[in-house]
């Protein structure tokens, strides 16, 4: 899939505290969904929380199906992952992010 269509989603695809990250990329690439979320916050005074271990933001990689909403018209189809990785600054999530998205989408 050529990177024009690639379709970008304003929410968290995957992470059951995806609410509580400020770093969200969602992105559907073909048959799958490229899902960043990082700099997960609990409270305020402590700052920004590990996600996982030794992780600030991770990317996974799930199927993706059609979902009939505007805002997100794509969804993950089951929530095994196909693929992941971890990183410990926006600037790595980011080309992480974008790295899986190519990947995927050939």
């Amino acid at each position: 899939m050529k990177k024009e269509k690639w379709v970008w989603m304003p929410h968290a695809g995957h992470f059951v505290c995806g609410h509580r990250c400020q770093f969200k990329l969602n992105t559907y690439v073909g048959k799958y969904i490229v899902s960043t979320v990082g700099e997960m916050v609990y409270d305020q005074n402590k700052g920004f929380e590990e996600i996982g271990c030794d992780r600030l933001y991770e990317t996974m990689v799930f199927k993706a199906v059609e979902s009939g909403n505007k805002c997100c018209p794509y969804e993950i189809k089951v929530s095994d992952e196909v693929d992941f990785e971890g990183y410990n600054t926006p600037e790595e999530a980011y080309k992480g992010h974008l790295y899986l998205c190519d990947k995927w989408s050939k």
